[in-house]
């Protein structure tokens, strides 16, 4: 168990190295794909263990959306399987899904199943589970951005307003609007970058990056980075 005095409030995942896992094994890509799922499942439970109130997972990026068809496809209809699946999990352990990302471009009937599931466990209040999906760090601004200036277009009180605007009076306007910003962001498979997530909510937060491809990343690993966490000294820009 984790030192409960510190662990983060918000963990977001980078879910990196399924298609390596895979290819090591001499599978197709999407193999790796459902393999993660196990570790997505195990990660949820242990941060529930573990008193995380927040879990945040980058499924999909718009990028990926350029990927080969067929992988998108079966992507796509792993997402609204792992949904169905799990419903009676969130409802079991009270955990509160949802899904932040360009919505416009998922299909009608994942949508569909997304929006009665998050209906359906709003309620609940133990741990808040985040799937990105369709979603970029540039578009999440890009959109915020568009938001405030159509506000101001149909409003000259709002612009007016602007001038004296702080840093948190944007947050509204992100899709993350009312969730904390991630303490910690895990980054699996031994790469280094940010790949265009949450460039605005990172901000401050500390990254713990692993040699370890996501299929492997079970509650061990989980814990592991918790821990590394809590041994790290957060100021802020401050001087302590």
């Amino acid at each position: 168990m984790t030192d409960s005095t510190n662990v983060p409030v918000h963990v977001s995942m980078i879910m990196d190295g399924n298609g390596r896992w895979a290819k090591e094994r001499g599978l197709e890509r999407v193999r790796g794909h459902y393999e993660g799922v196990e570790s997505v499942r195990a990660c949820t439970e242990a941060a529930v263990e573990e008193g995380v109130k927040y879990l945040s997972i980058f499924a999909f990026s718009e990028e990926n959306w350029n990927r080969p068809e067929a992988e998108v496809i079966a992507l796509m209809s792993l997402m609204a399987k792992c949904i169905a699946a799990e419903t009676p999990t969130f409802h079991k352990n009270h955990i509160r899904f949802r899904v932040l990302g360009n919505r416009e471009r998922l299909s009608a009937e994942l949508l569909a199943s997304i929006e009665a599931t998050e209906k359906a466990t709003e309620c609940y209040d133990r741990l808040t589970m985040i799937v990105f999906l369709s979603y970029s760090g540039k578009w999440d601004i890009m959109q915020a951005a568009r938001k405030m200036a159509l506000e101001a277009a149909s409003d000259p009180s709002k612009a007016e307003s602007l001038k004296d605007m702080k840093l948190s009076d944007f947050d509204k306007y992100l899709v993350t609007a009312g969730v904390p910003d991630p303490d910690l962001i895990i980054r699996t498979s031994g790469e280094t970058r940010i790949s265009n997530y949450l460039l605005w909510q990172a901000a401050y937060s500390e990254f713990y990056f692993t040699p370890v491809l996501w299929p492997d990343f079970r509650k061990p690993q989980f814990r592991e980075a918790l821990e590394a966490y809590a041994k790290r000294d957060r100021r802020y820009g401050k001087v302590k």
